[in-house]
């Protein structure tokens, strides 16, 4: 399929990378000059603009940081037409990026007007998952939509949920999300805990994975430098899942339980410590570094 990719970060470009492994054409747009050059290196073609890369394609995917960039690059800002103006043709489009459904369902709707079918597809399974082709796709639309997108959400992830209408696919991912902070912080507390009282954190962590304290973070994600290999804990908590993004999700979570007066005690505490970690300078690193948190003074 002809396929316009928009967002090349961390998440972007690898999934970019395996739809262009996968056998199609793909014309990417992102405004990092290197990350156009990395892609056209694999293959890729590359576009002066949004609407170039979308000139054509059957399918746009956009792959953006926030909900800000998502309603300007589809709506337009500062009295710029946004892409949904520029399309000439009628591609399905499917936004990637983890937004608050409100601004998803916005999105959805101006797209409806112009007769587009407009999915949120927020994914799960970070980096790595995004390199190996692994990602949880957690889809929100019209079923039609969700039938058609298949095909190209299985080159870039491995599992394909189709989580409701509109919006029901940013909710889910920021449940989801809300849980692996709180998992992430809870994990490395007690790690933190145990070296201090002696424990080695490979020996301890080994213990728990096999015990009724294994979970995501802990089994596949490990905070402590030096116990899993490959882990961005190891790479000095270079690459991977930004602590800005895990707080921008976090104040997401908090946004929507204030909206349907849903309570989150575990969820608060987590963006608090979050965003407490992100403004001692730690924001641009992996989020699993929220380690360093309960290590001060070491």
């Amino acid at each position: 399929m002809k396929i316009a990719f928009i967002g090349l970060g961390n998440m972007g470009a690898p999934m970019a990378s395996n739809l262009v492994n996968a056998g199609h054409d793909v014309t990417v747009f992102d405004l990092v000059e290197s990350a156009m050059q990395a892609l056209e290196s694999e293959g890729a073609k590359r576009a002066a603009t949004a609407e170039g890369a979308a000139k054509g394609a059957e399918v746009v995917i956009s792959m953006l940081p926030a909900g800000v960039h998502v309603k300007g690059l589809y709506l337009g800002r500062d009295g710029a037409p946004g892409l949904l103006e520029a399309l000439e043709a009628k591609p399905l489009i499917i936004d990637a990026s983890t937004i608050s459904p409100e601004d998803a369902r916005t999105v959805a709707a101006a797209a409806k007007e112009k007769g587009l079918t407009w999915l949120d597809a927020p994914v799960s399974g970070g980096v790595g998952g995004a390199k190996a082709g692994t990602l949880t796709f957690i889809v929100g639309g019209e079923a039609a939509g969700f039938e058609q997108a298949k095909p190209v959400l299985e080159a870039m992830g491995k599992n394909i949920f189709h989580a409701g209408d509109s919006g029901a696919g940013q909710v889910a991912k920021i449940c989801n999300n809300m849980l692996l902070g709180i998992l992430m912080s809870g994990t490395a507390e007690a790690l933190a805990l145990g070296v201090k009282n002696g424990m080695d954190p490979a020996v301890l962590s080994e213990i728990m994975k096999q015990s009724s304290g294994g979970n995501w973070a802990l089994n596949v994600y490990n905070p402590w430098p030096g116990v899993m290999e490959g882990s961005a804990a190891s790479r000095d908590y270079q690459g991977g899942f930004l602590t800005d993004l895990m707080a921008k999700d976090l104040g997401l979570a908090w946004e929507l339980a204030l909206g349907s007066k849903a309570t989150v005690p575990m969820g608060s505490q987590a963006r608090n410590l979050f965003a407490l970690h992100s403004s001692q300078g730690n924001g641009a690193i992996d989020f699993s570094s929220i380690q360093k948190l309960y290590r001060a003074g070491e």
